[in-house]
């Protein structure tokens, strides 16, 4: 039996969050803080739009379910990397955000390499760290757009408070692999013989 149409809606409204990135990156990229500020909130209004239809109606997808996080963390360190080649945030920022993310992907690439282990549910550190890197690029694109141009007191302290929600975000992830990693490759090993 075909899937009704509008139970794909929000997969379109993910995929229009996906198309919307490099529009940002350049937008970004051209010091157009305005047009860039709009399109972040057209693709946060997406982004709590697909997930009520997703709950509430339960229109939800097994392609959805990847796409969703795929398209808020490509929106995200595209955002850092435009915002760091703009000189609008510190290089060390968007290495550290991009440190983060890169440890999290090679670990969750050994963990289906060497283990049975196929859920990885994001962390209360996890979620916090996102939350700040989001409220940080927030206020840098909108202060630039609606207020000043000037780096001030108030994104230094933003962006401490990103690096260290970020930095122990990826410490604690860290630590739940280490911990779990053993056990998890002695059962794969167990199911495979």
């Amino acid at each position: 039996m075909r899937t009704p149409l509008y139970r794909n809606l929000p997969n379109l409204l993910t995929t229009l969050r996906l198309i919307a990135v490099p529009f940002v990156a350049h937008s970004i990229l051209a010091a157009n803080f305005h047009r860039a500020a709009v399109l972040i909130f057209l693709a946060g209004c997406t982004d709590a739009l697909d997930g009520y239809l997703a709950r509430h109606f339960r229109w939800t997808s097994r392609i959805g379910a990847y796409l969703d996080p795929v398209a808020d963390k490509l929106l995200l360190v595209t955002t850092y990397i435009a915002l760091g080649v703009q000189g609008a945030v510190p290089a060390w920022l968007v290495w550290l955000v991009l440190g983060r993310d890169a440890l999290i992907l090679a670990m969750v690439a050994i963990a289906w390499l060497f283990t049975a282990v196929r859920s990885f549910p994001p962390s209360v550190w996890g979620k916090l760290s996102t939350i700040t890197q989001v409220f940080t690029a927030l206020v840098v694109i909108v202060d630039r757009a609606f207020l000043t141009s000037e780096y001030h007191a108030f994104e230094i302290f933003i962006e401490m408070v990103t690096a260290t929600a970020t930095l122990w975000s990826g410490f604690n992830y860290t630590r739940r692999a280490l911990a779990e990693f053993p056990t998890a490759r002695r059962v794969h090993k167990a199911q495979r013989l």
